[in-house]
């Protein structure tokens, strides 16, 4: 059973920094991502360097094929990067295999998909207990009762026992960040979001992460196309052609000049 991220003890030493000597949360060091394709080498990200601390909400930014997709999945690690370092923690997740890479990701992160990507043949209590029973975290009642309270969490408690089927998009959504949630993980990545969903819901659901920052202390990072969501989240990455080329903290105005200059979105 792994356990490279202890959440009560925070894996830091003395000197405040973890065991590969970064000091943030997240470090990305000189990441760069290619891919080889008929037409050639297509470079994805071309020497990414971000750092991330515990408890920020960062916003990443761009237009379509700008890397921003591909920069999260070097976080989670459902890509690998060519060259360079992505440190999490007390962790060098580029450095592990992929039975390895699985169990860390469900213990420590949770991944939020814009389409959901529930499993239709399974109830909503069932889709959140799914992470705990493929980590073999908590007992199988612990599981049930940690499920409901995730899902009064996101007010869903009333739907547990339906089909995904059987709820709007934005309830979905909900049931998936419960998922998310279903193993305590200390960093959630959401890759567009509430992209899918009416203004009203978008709204209670970047609410919901608002408050999983403030009052639970979680690391979020968001992928969107949303300045407004943008403007009111810790800090804002905007990447284009592979490379981060600005980054800006709770600034309207600024928000909306530098996309109109980096994304034209």
């Amino acid at each position: 059973m792994f356990n490279w991220f202890k959440k009560k003890n925070p894996p830091e030493v003395a000197s405040g920094r973890y065991r590969h000597g970064n000091e943030h949360l997240i470090d990305l060091r000189q990441v760069l991502k290619q891919y080889e394709t008929a037409a050639g080498t297509f470079v994805a990200l071309k020497g990414i360097n971000l750092q991330v601390d515990r408890g920020e909400f960062v916003a990443v930014i761009g237009k379509s094929g700008s890397g921003k997709s591909t920069l999260i999945n070097m976080i989670t690690g459902i890509d690998r990067p060519t060259s360079g370092e992505v440190l999490v923690g007390d962790t060098a997740i580029h450095t592990l295999n992929e039975g390895q890479m699985a169990q860390w990701r469900g213990r420590n992160m949770g991944v939020i998909f814009q389409f959901f990507q529930l499993l239709p043949t399974l109830t909503v209590i069932e889709n959140v207990m799914l992470p705990m029973d493929f980590c073999d975290m908590y007992t199988p009642r612990e599981r049930q009762e940690r499920a409901m309270s995730l899902l009064a969490e996101v007010e869903m408690t009333e739907h547990a026992h339906k089909l995904p089927s059987a709820t709007s998009g934005g309830q979905q959504q909900r049931v998936a960040i419960a998922r998310a949630l279903a193993n305590d993980p200390p960093i959630l990545v959401a890759d567009e979001p509430t992209g899918n969903l009416d203004s009203k819901t978008a709204d209670a659901i970047f609410s919901l992460f608002m408050d999983l920052v403030t009052k639970e202390n979680k690391t979020i990072l968001m992928v969107t196309h949303d300045s407004d969501l943008a403007q009111r989240v810790t800090r804002a990455i905007i990447v284009a052609d592979g490379e981060i080329v600005d980054e800006i903290i709770h600034d309207q105005e600024t928000v909306d000049h530098v996309l109109e200059t980096h994304t034209a979105l």
